[in-house]
């Protein structure tokens, strides 16, 4: 199991929807008009594979995009339990498994779309795991199919209190993060104060990410054979889209 696995499985899935801060439609309807945006609108529409697909934001706006079929891969039991839960006739298959063996799902150069959003690519181990994982992608993909990332750019480092980031909070929770440098990786420390009746319950857990740069990113999809032609901020993240010729 990864870190990364172990920390959602650990605390992270069960806070995971309350702390996006918006209701499942809303958050469909906001990554809907952004895969819109991102070129996911256009052309074929038959398969699509959603990498990291948490409780299902972006599987169900495919499916609302009129993708026929939603692979939406995931290894959080959790999370996939939730996207099951809210699944009203949309034609979403779950995967419970490690994003990096997609390829066994799927037939080389039959699909027309692969997402993988929110911060998930930076929860890969190594850079050399990304750099396959776009060969990967390209090889699923039929031609003019279409490579949607988005990720945080951790590239810059922060510094002092300004490695302290708050979450959300309300009346029954608070989450505080703080931000740990390496080389390569930055350490995520997830705090969460949970009310349990008169007082507070406080949990806690951690995890590595890459630091990746969206330059360097956006030049290794070319360098691989795919044209990006969007490349740009989308809220606090970074989102790169790029076709198969």
């Amino acid at each position: 199991m990864s870190q990364a696995t172990r920390h959602y499985d650990e605390l992270l899935a069960r806070h995971y929807s309350w702390m996006n801060g918006l209701t499942l439609n809303e958050k469909i309807d906001e990554q809907k008009l952004l895969l819109a945006e991102a070129g996911l609108d256009d052309g074929p529409k038959d398969i699509a594979v959603d990498l990291g697909c948490g409780p299902g934001y972006q599987s169900f706006a495919l499916a609302r995009l009129g993708y026929k079929t939603v692979i939406a891969v995931d290894a959080s039991n959790a999370l996939l339990a939730e996207l099951e839960a809210a699944r009203a006739g949309e034609h979403i298959r779950t995967v419970l498994a490690d994003l990096r063996n997609f390829p066994t799902f799927v037939e080389s150069g039959s699909v027309n779309a692969i997402i993988c959003m929110g911060d998930t690519l930076t929860h890969l181990d190594e850079r050399s795991d990304v750099t396959k994982l776009y060969r990967d992608a390209y090889a699923a993909l039929a031609p003019g199919g279409r490579f949607v990332l988005t990720f945080r750019d951790l590239s810059h480092e922060r510094e002092g209190l300004d490695r302290f980031l708050p979450v959300r909070a309300d009346e029954r929770r608070i989450m505080t993060c703080f931000l740990e440098y390496e080389a390569d990786h930055v350490v995520v420390n997830d705090l969460i104060h949970v009310r349990d009746g008169e007082g507070w319950t406080f949990e806690k857990s951690r995890y590595r990410k890459l630091r990746l740069a969206p330059a360097e990113q956006a030049a290794e999809l070319e360098r691989i054979g795919f044209t990006v032609d969007c490349d740009r901020q989308a809220g606090g993240l970074h989102m790169i889209s790029a076709r198969k010729p």
